[in-house]
């Protein structure tokens, strides 16, 4: 049996990180549909997951230091 490692630890940050994968794939200018996307290349998938781990990075160093975080 195959493990998941893409499930959401934190069930109610559901919906934020859909809505920061679309606003990055926005960004990148990569079309992303609602639902299923198994037409999206390894590489665009992977400038997506990068740039929302780069984000998120950002956001917890601004935690850290008092600053407030930006998306």
């Amino acid at each position: 049996m195959a493990n998941k490692t893409n499930q959401i630890n934190i069930p109610e940050a559901r919906q934020a990180m859909y809505n920061m994968k679309h606003e990055v794939a926005n960004e990148l200018g990569i079309t992303l549909n609602q639902g299923y996307n198994g037409n999206l290349s390894s590489k665009d998938a992977g400038h997506i997951g990068g740039n929302m781990v780069k984000k998120m990075i950002e956001a917890q160093e601004r935690q850290m230091s008092g600053q407030q975080p930006r998306f």
